[in-house]
């Protein structure tokens, strides 16, 4: 079996940081639903709206499972696309939670996440071709 290179590591980190970051985000969409919607930049206004909250946590939980599989098996390209792909969630988490009047650095942060994803998506490029 081929030693991991340094970006290879570098990518495992990254996405790895990602998936243990969108598990805690299921995990606290579960348990306190409101504030996680605070958080995220949409406040809710009837409590019986949490079971929406808690639907985007298992969609999120399994999200979350699926790219755990991708990295345990080293599926770097497809790995790359998720990342790809999964920047229209935090295009449209700015644009509602812009719409919504957040705070400016709810906004920044899902505009920080564009680009952390954007940042996997080269090192899981750079990854890639250095297996070839």
């Amino acid at each position: 079996m081929l030693k991991n290179t340094r970006v290879e590591k570098i990518a495992f980190i990254l996405v790895a940081l990602m998936i243990l970051l969108q598990g805690f985000y299921g995990v606290f969409a579960y348990l306190d639903s409101a504030t996680f919607a605070n958080l995220r930049g949409t406040e809710l206004f009837l409590n019986t709206d949490a079971d929406w909250v808690k639907i985007y946590g298992s969609r999120t939980l399994f999200i979350t499972l699926i790219l755990g599989y991708l990295l345990y098996s080293r599926n770097y390209l497809i790995l790359m696309w998720c990342a790809l792909f999964g920047t229209i969630m935090p295009i449209t988490d700015a644009w509602l939670a812009y719409e919504a009047q957040a705070p400016i650095k709810v906004v920044l942060k899902h505009l920080a996440t564009i680009g952390y994803l954007v940042l996997i998506i080269f090192v899981l490029r750079k990854t890639i071709t250095n297996k070839k």
